[in-house]
């Protein structure tokens, strides 16, 4: 009886003690899954962790929870982060791309962001980021397309992207910076620059130098100022030129007519004053043409009208008084037009007679009002008799949050 007690209880010694060693391996295991996880595959890598872990911090709101996975050092596998083979070393994964595009993320750039310097782009367009761009972004040497549109960043335009010796896209639209514009953003190597939709004020550059930018957009600022005669050193690689409601006055120059691959160009909603330039006619691969809601003045010329890839010409809201030949029907060659609120007889929805006979007694001589030369010298000079009475028309809908 004492030999079977005995041997029961040590089979309950044996079972304990299994247990304990198996809850301990266990327990061990776990600990090492959790506190002891490898580390990246390279430096490269290392350096992304710890910027990617620094940005992650400085993010306050993430209603969709895209960066919850954001966890552990295999950083290629979080979500809107792209790894690719280094620059320098094909056989070397980095971080080459941040797309962050419309996930309405809230937060600010942290300065560890300049240690992924294999970005070639970030994309954070359509979120809530805020603050100013962190200084170290100059160590990102690489970076190609830069779209920070569509968010709440601040301060005076930020030099930081000056920098960047590699950039070709730059997108600040739809933000709050504000100040003048560097002229040495003119000078660099881009193939398009938005800026629309921000507080930028002063004037628009009183001269340009050789720039190879296909797309420029001012719109919706308050530069103000004229659109001076150095705007022809675009003309080798321009496509787009829009100053929708920039404040923008005195006459439109001829040397616009030297822009020979101009598709757009759009200066609606200014102050603009004087004949269209007749160097116009030239830019055979105009498609659309606005400059509606201005106080220009004299004869539509045929020659525009009958541009060989024109499909929309916008002029109303000015003080022309006579369609030259077939600018009296575009509509016969295809062309959507809209001439409204001008001065031209027997066509409906024209200005007021008092409203066009103090244009006709004040006609504008641009040798007087054009840019940087003549007048009293401020750049804003408008003909008194050229103010409208009437009230200021609504914006122009043309450019709006996403579109080029």
């Amino acid at each position: 009886m004492a030999s079977t007690s005995f041997i029961i209880s040590l089979a309950l010694l044996i079972l304990i003690l299994i247990l304990h060693l198996s809850s301990s391996s266990a327990a061990s295991h776990h600990h090492r899954q959790h506190h002891h996880q490898p580390p990246p595959p390279n430096p490269k890598l290392q350096q992304a962790y710890i910027a990617l872990q620094a940005f992650k911090k400085v993010i306050y709101s993430d209603p969709h929870n895209f960066t919850t996975n954001w966890i552990g050092p295999n950083v290629c596998k979080y979500n809107g982060i792209y790894c690719s083979p280094s620059h320098y070393d094909n056989k070397t994964k980095v971080v080459t791309g941040i797309d962050l595009n419309g996930v309405d993320i809230a937060g600010y750039l942290p300065d560890e962001l300049g240690l992924l310097s294999d970005l070639a782009l970030i994309h954070l367009n359509s979120n809530r980021f805020c603050g100013i761009l962190p200084q170290t972004l100059s160590n990102l040497s690489l970076l190609f397309e830069l779209d920070l549109s569509n968010n709440r960043f601040v301060g005076p335009f930020p030099t930081v992207v000056l920098s960047l010796p590699s950039l070709k896209y730059l997108d600040l639209r739809y933000n709050e910076f504000e100040g003048s514009l560097p002229p040495q953003l003119f000078t660099k190597n881009l193939d398009a620059i938005f800026i629309n939709n921000n507080w930028f004020s002063n004037v628009v550059p009183p001269s340009f130098v050789k720039s190879t930018a296909s797309v420029i957009v001012f719109a919706n600022n308050k530069l103000g100022g004229c659109l001076p005669p150095s705007i022809s050193n675009f003309a080798n690689t321009l496509e787009e030129l829009l100053l929708i409601n920039t404040s923008v006055s005195r006459c439109l120059p001829p040397e616009v007519g030297y822009l020979y691959k101009l598709k757009v160009l759009d200066v609606s909603h200014n102050n603009l004053v004087g004949p269209i330039p007749y160097s116009i006619v030239g830019l055979a691969h105009l498609e659309q043409l606005n400059l509606a809601h201005n106080m220009m003045s004299g004869i539509v010329p045929m020659g525009v009208c009958v541009l060989p890839n024109l499909v929309n010409f916008t002029f109303s809201y000015n003080f022309f008084c006579e369609e030259e030949g077939i600018c009296g029907n575009l509509s016969s060659n295809g062309i959507a037009f809209d001439d409204r609120l001008n001065c031209l007889p027997e066509k409906p929805k024209q200005r007021s007679e008092k409203d066009c006979e103090l244009a006709l007694e004040h006609p504008v001589d641009c040798l007087h009002y054009h840019c940087g030369g003549g007048g009293s010298g401020g750049s804003n000079a408008i003909p008194p008799a050229m103010v409208p009475a009437a009230a200021t028309p609504l914006l122009s809908p043309y450019l709006a949050p996403g579109n080029a």
